[in-house]
């Protein structure tokens, strides 16, 4: 059984060759070929095209819902750790997990009804190692003339990360009851109170 990837890259097109390999797991593990997941990446970045790009358009132009606007404190923390999950694991050649965290990203910023440009350039230049030919697409139609290659890795901030408030487990004779939320920094003490 061997799969040819020029059919792959001409029905679903280069970028979800490639990033279906990147997806499939580990690099270093075995794993078996499933078309199913070539067209599961597709669908991915299908959605991320229409996330940014409005499909009803003749033209290709940006989605209404992509403003020049400041993001919500949730879409920050959505994009500030997106971008440390991603960073973090290239950096560890854990490219699976990586597009695990931009499918999460994709699929919140879709129910979005605003999304920042801002954030959704920062989020291009994510993408942009492991889709680069749809990423160049989406750069230039945020309004760049030139190659987003030469741009600067985005960063993240680490008051985005942390978490405000915590869901606590409560136990009673070893089985969980409930769950409360707690502030990050509330001490053992408070926590058993509340």
């Amino acid at each position: 059984n061997v799969v040819n990837p020029d059919d792959i890259v001409a029905n679903y097109g280069a970028d979800s060759l490639r990033l279906y390999e990147m997806f499939m797991g580990p690099l270093e593990a075995v794993k078996p070929w499933s078309m199913e997941g070539v067209t599961g990446v597709r669908g991915f970045l299908d959605r991320v095209w229409r996330m940014i790009i409005d499909e009803r358009a003749e033209q290709t132009q940006l989605h209404p819902a992509v403003q020049d606007v400041e993001p919500t404190p949730e879409q920050n923390r959505i994009l500030h750790r997106t971008i440390q999950v991603v960073s973090e694991d290239l950096e560890q050649l854990a490219f699976n997990t990586a597009i695990a965290r931009m499918m999460e990203f994709t699929n919140f910023f879709t129910k979005q009804g605003v999304r920042p440009r801002r954030v959704m350039e920062q989020f291009v230049l994510l993408l942009s190692p492991f889709a680069p030919h749809i990423a160049e697409e989406l750069w230039q139609a945020l309004g760049h003339q030139k190659t987003l290659a030469y741009e600067p890795w985005p960063t993240y901030d680490e008051a985005w990360i942390k978490e405000e408030t915590i869901e606590v487990p409560v136990q009673i004779n070893g089985k969980v009851r409930g769950r409360v939320r707690v502030p990050a920094d509330c001490p053992p003490q408070t926590m058993e109170t509340a």
